[in-house]
Order: structure tokens, then C-alpha cells, then sequence
């Protein structure tokens, strides 16, 4: 476990294990923003106790980067009733995802708890976002502003992004990857997610600082390369579809690509979904 690294003043990253999880700690004259809470409610509370350590000012407001269980499985300890109490914002998605896949994720890792036996997965009550969005919204933190924006379904159909625009510091959780490659996760958009990158990509300006949702901090170049990869898998998936190929074919199809082929499987499988659902669209 690293300790906290400040990328601009006032704003904060923290690298944990497991899965070197970014979180950051975005300081207010009215209080600290924290954004994601890792695995479990051990390791949020391990968290809680960090930043009474270092800084002198309470969590008021916490913001869930996606739904994923990395990033929002340790809700409950910062939540409406416990000792922080804080407002939980985060995309508006986030219930139904956590209903579709983190439930059941949840439900299953119970049902076998030898399989994860360091785990208190029975410890986890799902805490959706108190405050849901789906549209930006601008967040004061007394001295602060900190710009909210969901995005368009990418990485999940729950990604929000952070940009604190006195410091022009981008968190993007895990729609950008530093100490891996992307993940295709559950709730994949993998024709969507590149175009989100892009779109990014041309609101910041060069040596603007970008917080990934695993690894260091990067830049506007990381976050282009990391768009044109996505895009030619997502290229590639389209072009295999159109020419018949079943998912399988596709993935043999290639043996240069940019992310391990044994993660690419649900990927190729969404993307053709997908384009199947276009297609009987457009009959």
C-alpha cells in the first residue's frame, strides 16, 4: 500500500490493495470529497481511519465512479446513518446495476465462501448513491467547485466522471486502466466506450493530471492511446460481425490484439448482442 499522493493542491490519490484501486481525496474549505470505497466494509473503514490520520477535516461528500464492488462495496461505512454521514452521489444507474450484477456477484461469492474465504462478503449491505444522477451537476465544497458528469454507457452504464476545474484534475475511474489493461467488465459497452474517450480526450488540455480507476496518474496522451485501442477492438468486432464470423472466429481472427484474447470473450459477446439488436432495429 502506497501513501497519499497529492496531484494538485488540495486533491489527493491513495493507491490500495487489492486491484491497486485508485482513491482520491478532493479537500474543501466545507469538508473532503472521497471518491470510490473499495472492496469491502473492512477495508472502507481501514480507509475512514487513513484520512482522519491525514487530513483535519470531515467526509461530507462521497462519489461512486461506477458500480462496480471495487469502487462501491464499502458504501455503508460512509453513508445517511453511520458516523460520517455523508451524501453518496453518484450515476443514477447504479441501483439497477447493483440489482442486475453486483446482487448476484454478491449473492454467489456467499454461497461458496471457501472460495474467497478472506473475504466478509456477508458483511456488505449494496449502498446505491443517495444523490442519483443524470445530469452534470456542480458540486461546492465551500472553495471549491468539483463539475459531476455521468457519461454515456462505456465501461458500464454507471460511469461518472470527476473534473475539478481550478486545478483541471480528471478522475475518471476505470474508463481508463494505468497498472493494467482495460477490464470488460460486467455491464460492458464495448462499441460505446472508445467514442466516450475521445470525447473526453478533446476537453483536456495536454498536461492536464488524470487519476485512472487503477494505476498512476496519466495524461491526455494516455487517455487518446487508451481510446484508439479500444476503438480497433471495437472496429474489429464490427467488421467480424459484418462478415459473418461468430464471436469465436472473431477473436482468432487476430493475434495481435492490445488485451489479453481470454478477457476479450463477454466483450465480443456484448458488442454482438449489440449490433444484433441494431440490426433488428433497422428491419
Amino acid at each position: 500500500m502506497t501513501q497519499w499522493l497529492t496531484v494538485a493542491p488540495g486533491i489527493h490519490q491513495r493507491r490500495y490493495d487489492p486491484f491497486d484501486i485508485s482513491i482520491v481525496v478532493i479537500e474543501g474549505s466545507d469538508g473532503l470529497l472521497l471518491v470510490d470505497t473499495r472492496v469491502q466494509p473492512s477495508e472502507a473503514l481501514e480507509l475512514a481511519d487513513d484520512i482522519a490520520t491525514r487530513f483535519d477535516r470531515p467526509v461530507r461528500w462521497v462519489v461512486n465512479t461506477h458500480a462496480h464492488f471495487d469502487h462501491a462495496f464499502g458504501n455503508q461505512v460512509f453513508g445517511p446513518g453511520t458516523a460520517t454521514d455523508a451524501a453518496i452521489y453518484g450515476h443514477a444507474n447504479i441501483a439497477a446495476h447493483f440489482a442486475e450484477f453486483e446482487g448476484p456477484r454478491l449473492a454467489a461469492w456467499r454461497a461458496d465462501p471457501g472460495r474467497e474465504p478472506d473475504r466478509q462478503w456477508d458483511d456488505v449491505v449494496l449502498t446505491p448513491p443517495t444523490h442519483p444522477l443524470v445530469e452534470p451537476l456542480l458540486l461546492n465544497l465551500g472553495d471549491r467547485l468539483v463539475e459531476l458528469r455521468p457519461q454515456s454507457p462505456a465501461h458500464t452504464d454507471t460511469d461518472l466522471v470527476l473534473f475539478v476545474p481550478d486545478e483541471r484534475v480528471w478522475i475518471l475511474g476505470d474508463l481508463i486502466e494505468e497498472s493494467g489493461p482495460v477490464m470488460y467488465g460486467s455491464g460492458s459497452y464495448p462499441l460505446g466506450w472508445p467514442g466516450v474517450l475521445v470525447d473526453l480526450a478533446a476537453s483536456m488540455r495536454p498536461s492536464d493530471p488524470v487519476v485512472p480507476g487503477h494505476g498512476r496518474v496519466v495524461d491526455r496522451a494516455f487517455v487518446e492511446r487508451q481510446a484508439a485501442e479500444l476503438g480497433l477492438i471495437a472496429d474489429r468486432f464490427r467488421a467480424a460481425h459484418a462478415a459473418g464470423l461468430t464471436p469465436a472466429e472473431a477473436l482468432d481472427a487476430h493475434d495481435d490484439w492490445s488485451i489479453p484474447v481470454d478477457a476479450l470473450g463477454g466483450a465480443v459477446e456484448r458488442a454482438y448482442r449489440a449490433l444484433d439488436a441494431q440490426g433488428e432495429a433497422r428491419a
